[in-house]
């Protein structure tokens, strides 16, 4: 089983060095992948709830979100083995061509190292500032999946849906990776999961135990199109839950481990770690010495820096 990192990305503390410095340091201590999320700005007064719950307020850390892309962008010219990966970007956020374009280019400048993470979304302000109607968010999500893969095909192309119209047309560059990037449904709903099955290569559930996504997985499995390969599953979990309920304990670096372990012995393809929520990272050093510190604690989870 491989294990990722989440870049740090959320919060005023972070900045170029501290994100060059985790990147590095994660790859040659043997990490196999690095990953972002997609948030565009923090609405003072929130028409929904975080994560979609009624009255739950937003985390802090979102008032200062590092746009995922770019920072990708940076890890690959800083890196030069360790995977790289969306977890996720908001399909409501994107268009097809525009979004094709910029992940066949970072999958190119990467040579090949990018995972693509899509999800639906949960924030109704940042869909409605772009113009997206929410209740629509997991149709237009599935559709722009589609359009994606058409973009990814053969020249010349040519799509026609609900949400989206390409006149045929030259769409390049083409990924490096044939015949595209790994994509991975960031979904846990049941039309999410439906979708997951008929679309995507992986599935990347958050925040979950090990024994339910390998439960899921199997369900979803079952149920793919003849000869197509399993979805792997790719696991995120939190050193600290964005907002923990009443009682919930903050995991920290032993918690991980524990469930690392778990994840492992489920047989699931890839955990992805999440920091940038936990209270102890609060600022430059404490992010430069979590991916030694995680390393310790991983111990025979993670390959040598000569193995990865």
């Amino acid at each position: 089983m491989r294990v990722g990192l989440c870049l740090p990305q959320l919060g005023e503390h972070v900045g170029p060095g501290v994100v060059q410095e985790f990147a590095t340091a994660s790859e040659s201590l043997g990490f196999a992948s690095l990953w972002v999320q997609e948030h565009l700005f923090y609405p003072l007064r929130p028409r929904s709830g975080y994560a979609g719950i009624p009255g739950t307020p937003l985390p802090d850390a979102y008032r200062s979100t590092l746009a995922p892309t770019e920072v990708l962008a940076a890890v690959a010219a800083w890196t030069s083995r360790v995977r790289i990966g969306t977890s996720v970007l908001v399909a409501g956020y994107h268009r097809p061509v525009e979004l094709a374009q910029r992940l066949a280019t970072l999958d190119l400048l990467s040579e090949g190292r990018l995972d693509v993470g899509i999800g639906a979304g949960w924030s109704v302000d940042e869909h409605l500032l772009l113009g997206v109607d929410p209740a629509a968010r997991t149709a237009r999500m599935g559709e722009l999946v589609q359009a994606l893969l058409a973009c990814w095909g053969d020249d010349p192309v040519a799509f026609r849906g609900r949400f989206f119209e390409i006149p045929e047309s030259i769409v390049r560059p083409k990924p490096y990776q044939q015949p595209h990037p790994p994509l991975l449904a960031g979904t846990g709903s049941v039309a999410g999961r439906r979708l997951a099955t008929k679309y995507f290569d992986g599935w990347n559930p958050v925040a979950m135990r090990a024994s339910a996504v390998r439960r899921r997985l199997q369900e979803m499995n079952t149920s793919r199109a003849p000869g197509r390969r399993p979805l792997t599953a790719h696991l995120r979990l939190f050193a600290q839950p964005p907002l923990p309920r009443t009682g919930d304990p903050v995991v920290g670096l032993e918690g991980l481990a524990n469930e690392i372990a778990s994840a492992s012995e489920a047989g699931l393809d890839e955990v992805i770690v999440d920091c940038n929520f936990w209270e102890k990272i609060d600022s430059p050093r404490a992010w430069r010495d979590l991916p030694e510190q995680l390393a310790a604690r991983l111990g025979p989870l993670l390959p040598s820096p000569a193995e990865s």
